[in-house]
């Protein structure tokens, strides 16, 4: 090898493939777009790419950090990914994980998934496939949905579960009160509940016990009414204590649920092992989790039935299609993250990874508001209980960037994320 080669060879290496072939298809810009059409902040990116009209988009939704993920994204990944080869997907998600050394922190992950699912929608339409068949092609037509029942006491909570079933959704939560709440001063009209002490602060106050006997009784209201034909689910978010958990999902286990939603915090996970020894009440777990370590050991030991995450919290589509294989070995099921504060994006990438594994379980649904479906066109269908997938190439929805403009984000922080207990002390929501 000459001098004068070994020169140029040096040179190119690590350099964005544009800079020395033209003819590959290169990221050209990184945008962010952040809308609020159903009043949660929603984070889209947008990757254009050399190609004059070929973009994707991916969702990189983290509510209550949306203007950290929108700094994190225009700044050190922009000038990071500029020209390089959009085909370079597994690379792509590679280096953007380790660049930064430290890793696995949701700001950066949900940063990093809205390039990663927008390099899917892409590879789709070149391909001009259906992200589902660039994945291996559909199991199912269309994933199972559950949806949510609240109320203030069981009667409203079972009037709310029966509109649903209406609709013909088969799987269905059921919350009482939210999670708890109780008033921030004394209830004049039942003074001797617990209370916080004057000159607390404001917060989403809630007493686990009185929490645990009113979702009791009314999954009991439920399931007395309904009977076994319908599948019921219980969100706990968290709010319990580990001896709290224990007991709780012991006394859920007569009401033959499908499953009990995050019944632990992240830091108390070991615990599960606990609730296994003791019950047979399937669990749900992973809402909150953003690190490898957290949902593995749950999944290798089997000690949770479904996984839940939030796939932007994790890095995007591809790190869940791993999980999603990863879960499969061991005979654990998806239940993917999906409320409000999930953009239809990611609603999308969501759906088409349902339809492709084997392993899939449920899909949480909170709905699309008119307003969501005039900033996305696309969107996923729901029909009878059940959310389907376009035929488009790519993930098959899109982004109206001047209908978003016309929905603000929000920079006050709420209030449902401060969680306290009734003696005032702030506790994990």
């Amino acid at each position: 090898m000459s001098d004068a080669y070994r020169r140029c060879v040096i040179r190119l290496i690590g350099r964005p493939i544009s800079e020395w072939n033209p003819f590959v298809t290169t990221i050209r810009d990184i945008r962010v777009i952040t809308t609020a059409p159903s009043g949660l902040n929603l984070v889209v990116v947008k990757v254009e790419t050399s190609e004059p009209g070929l973009h994707g988009i991916g969702c990189a939704t983290f509510t209550q950090r949306y203007t950290a993920v929108k700094a994190a994204i225009e700044h050190p990944l922009k000038e990071l990914l500029i020209g390089w080869d959009v085909a370079r997907i597994e690379e792509l998600f590679q280096l953007m994980m380790i660049q930064g050394y430290w890793r696995n922190g949701p700001v950066m992950n949900n940063a990093i998934s809205g390039v990663d699912m927008a390099l899917w929608d892409i590879k789709g339409k070149m391909a001009g496939m259906p992200v589902y068949d660039v994945l291996g092609g559909k199991s199912r037509e269309a994933a199972a949905v559950y949806r949510h029942a609240d109320g203030s006491e069981p009667s409203a909570v079972l009037d709310s579960f029966q509109k649903i079933m209406a609709d013909g959704v088969h799987h269905i939560r059921v919350q009482c009160g939210g999670y708890g709440g109780v008033p921030p001063t004394v209830d004049s009209a039942a003074p001797h509940r617990a209370h916080p002490p004057d000159g607390s602060l404001d917060g989403a106050y809630y007493d686990p016990r009185r929490y645990m006997r009113d979702a009791l009784a009314a999954i009991e209201h439920v399931r007395t009414n309904v009977g076994d034909e319908i599948e019921i689910l219980h969100d706990v978010h968290e709010r319990l204590t580990c001896a709290q958990a224990v007991e709780f999902a012991k006394e859920m286990e007569q009401y033959r649920l499908f499953f009990l939603e995050d019944l632990l915090a992240p830091e108390d996970v070991g615990w599960y092992a606990n609730v296994r020894a003791v019950c047979a009440t399937p669990q749900a777990m992973g809402e909150l989790f953003c690190h490898p370590l957290e949902w593995t050991p749950l999944i290798v030991n089997r000690q949770i039935d479904f996984f839940r995450m939030h796939m932007s919290h994790i890095g995007g589509l591809t790190p869940a299609r791993k999980v999603a294989a990863l879960a499969e070995m061991f005979g654990v099921r998806s239940a993917w993250h999906g409320p409000g504060d999930v953009s239809p994006v990611g609603h999308a990438a969501n759906v088409h990874l349902d339809v492709v594994s084997p392993n899939f379980g449920i899909q949480e649904f909170a709905g699309f508001s008119d307003d969501l479906k005039e900033v996305f066109p696309g969107c996923p269908d729901l029909r009878q209980g059940y959310l389907y997938p376009n035929d488009q190439p790519g993930l098959g929805i899109d982004i109206d960037e001047k209908a978003a403009e016309k929905f603000p984000c929000h920079l006050p922080i709420d209030t449902w994320s401060q969680a306290r207990v009734p003696d005032g002390s702030l506790h994990r929501p």
